[in-house]
């Protein structure tokens, strides 16, 4: 088993793990609510490190361009609404990055990167290893980690800690796929390991 240890230009980055991505919710991911535990264990290993956690968010106004009729999904995430909020048993450190994301109306925006500063605000505090994880693996899971790469951060996706929404079977295992054919790195937590 390969070892990938948290540097200190390592930063952790949770993907979506909203309300209405989790079961119950609007716009569900099958078993999403199955990554907070995991997610709690690498934010305490972060956190512990004083690494920065970032934490990104689909906010969007309710007219947005990705909900039905004009787009593919349900309204979903709409800023200031229960919906849009964290799951409740996520533990997010004081001082987390919260990263808003998709926020106009007529832009979609799958990964953090997109139509944000995360990048900018990443290497103003050094950062240059990126671990995700979060919600949903074929969609802005895999967004943020082939943005991320494209724009040069070293990037491990932690997959005991992303779920997919697998709206075709296989989307998922596809998606891990992609990312490691661009480069990622695909690790487990005992795999990870401090300084």
């Amino acid at each position: 088993m390969a070892k990938v240890a948290i540097t200190r230009r390592s930063a952790l980055v949770i993907v979506d793990v909203q309300r209405d991505f989790m079961p119950g919710g609007a716009l569900p991911v099958p078993s999403g609510d199955e990554v907070v535990p995991v997610l709690n264990s690498y934010i305490e290993l972060f956190d512990r490190l004083g690494r920065p956690v970032v934490a990104t968010r689909d906010w969007h106004p309710p007219n947005h361009i990705s909900f039905r009729p004009r787009g593919p999904w349900p309204p979903h995430c709409v800023r200031g609404t229960e919906g849009a909020e964290f799951h409740p048993d996520l533990r997010l450190p004081e001082g987390t990055i919260i990263v808003s994301k998709a926020t106009e109306p007529d832009r979609e925006a799958y990964s953090g990167f997109e139509g944000t500063d995360m990048a900018e605000g990443l290497r103003a505090l050094g950062v240059r290893r990126l671990f995700v994880g979060g919600v949903a693996t074929d969609y802005c899971v895999r967004a943020t980690v082939l943005d991320g790469l494209r724009l040069g951060f070293e990037v491990f996706v932690l997959t005991d800690a992303v779920k997919g929404v697998d709206v075709e079977p296989g989307n998922s295992e596809r998606a891990l796929e992609d990312m490691l054919k661009a480069g990622a790195v695909l690790v487990e937590l005992g795999e990870v390991v401090t300084p």
